[in-house]
């Protein structure tokens, strides 16, 4: 049976893959809930979700009453952790 090997995204990959202008505009150093859903594909319900767990931390902060993402930290923990 074949084991499974392990994908690491390193920081620069992460940045690279972001250069672009087109998805450096569309998904912002800094996401909203709404723009952190569409990128990871996964309902707004599943953010907040993962968030009340405590899954996420240290890729969201609080701003207010809003929920705010660093874009690289998180692909860097959906990635390179999972949730």
């Amino acid at each position: 049976m074949a084991t499974r090997q392990s994908i690491r995204l390193s920081r620069d990959e992460i940045q690279q893959a972001f250069k672009a202008p087109m998805w450096s505009k569309k998904y912002p150093p800094i996401l909203s809930v709404e723009q952190a859903s569409e990128l990871l594909q996964v309902p707004k319900h599943t953010i907040y979700q993962w968030s009340s767990e405590d899954r996420l931390r240290g890729c969201a902060k609080k701003a207010g009453k809003r929920l705010l993402f660093f874009r690289d930290r998180l692909i860097e923990k959906i990635f390179n952790e999972g949730v």
